[in-house]
């Protein structure tokens, strides 16, 4: 069956089929980001009109996520046996299956950070950057970060991950002048044109719903002004109480919504709860000790729970936090 979201997202994917007109942004049921109800209408057009074809779409996002967590983790690390860790944590996760088994647009959020971030460290990582591989991986990096605004809300939050590598570049970027002495040498022979590439790009993806907002800004907040700790009388009392049940509902509990969750059972299985917490404390470990590539996913962890912990309603919960499934299997495979 369908749940009355899905419905929605199934009738408005119809419309587009009919009527030629595939939207950006959705403005009913709380309003919805367009591009994965154009995909669901692309699957409707292929396979009918079933339930089956509606949700498979996010089948394939949910499988592809687990592929690029293996990508991701590996080009991290460096390690085949962390990234077939991570990957196999990912793929019997309950988390992920049921979002993945759900007709829902938030999928993409994990989706689009994993492969993301992949391309980006592919460049990172890369010996020669002044190659065309590079220059791809630059711009693919940047347009999948860039469809992630197309995706959900709590996307949006991703944003602040950012600062992490690109202060990590301009660190390199310091160094390598330094020891050069020449500008425009450092920029263009060490590849760091590259990493223009991959800002331009998100902005070029990203802009179509920025300049839709810019003209509606009425479907910008949505239902998300509702349930802002900062429409509660006491903002920070919530913030807090929010962050204790946010944080405790991957090992103690979590999300009642029985739609999202075996109702208030933790977020993550009991076994791969502890080596995600062994897992999370060796990470603050290894950045202390200056590794600053454990940077990233603490980063993540704590910005992709914003969502949830800047809201009062239903905590914890475990769609608005969908953003930190593939950090913590990340975790729980070091």
């Amino acid at each position: 069956g369908l749940y009355p979201d899905e419905a929605m997202n199934g009738n408005n994917a119809i419309e587009a089929l009919k009527t030629g007109e595939y939207k950006l942004f959705y403005p009913e049921n709380n309003g919805r980001e367009g591009f994965f109800i154009n995909l669901q209408a692309l699957s409707l057009k292929i396979f009918g009109v079933h339930i089956w074809s509606l949700i498979l779409v996010s089948a394939l996002i949910g499988i592809f996520t687990v592929l690029g967590l293996y990508l991701l983790t590996k080009e991290l690390f460096g390690s085949t046996t962390i990234a077939l860790l991570g990957m196999f944590f990912l793929a019997t996760s309950f988390w992920h299956v049921n979002f993945s088994r759900i007709g829902f647009r938030a999928i993409m959020v994990p989706f689009c950070l994993v492969w993301s971030f992949y391309f980006l460290f592919k460049v990172i990582n890369a010996k020669n950057k002044n190659t065309l591989k590079c220059a791809v991986f630059s711009l693919l990096a940047g347009a999948f970060f860039g469809l992630g605004f197309h995706t959900y809300i709590a996307f949006r939050f991703a944003v602040i991950i950012l600062i992490i590598p690109i202060i990590l570049l301009c660190i390199s970027f310091w160094k390598q002048y330094k020891n050069s002495g020449h500008l425009w040498t450092t920029y263009f022979k060490k590849g760091f044109w590259q990493y223009d590439l991959w800002i331009i790009a998100i902005i070029v993806v990203a802009l179509p719903m920025g300049l839709y907002f810019l003209n509606n800004p009425q479907d910008f907040i949505g239902r998300a002004g509702g349930v802002s700790i900062f429409a509660q009388g006491n903002p920070i009392k919530e913030f807090i109480v929010g962050a204790v049940k946010t944080l405790g509902m991957f090992n103690f509990v979590g999300d009642y919504n029985w739609r999202h969750n075996f109702s208030g059972s933790p977020q993550l299985f009991w076994p791969v709860g502890i080596l995600f917490l062994i897992g999370f404390v060796v990470s603050v470990k290894e950045l202390i000790n200056r590794r600053v590539i454990y940077s990233l996913p603490i980063t993540w962890f704590f910005v992709m729970l914003l969502p949830a912990v800047l809201t009062s309603e239903g905590l914890p919960h475990a769609l608005r936090t969908i953003g930190v499934i593939p950090v913590c299997y990340i975790f729980a495979g070091l």
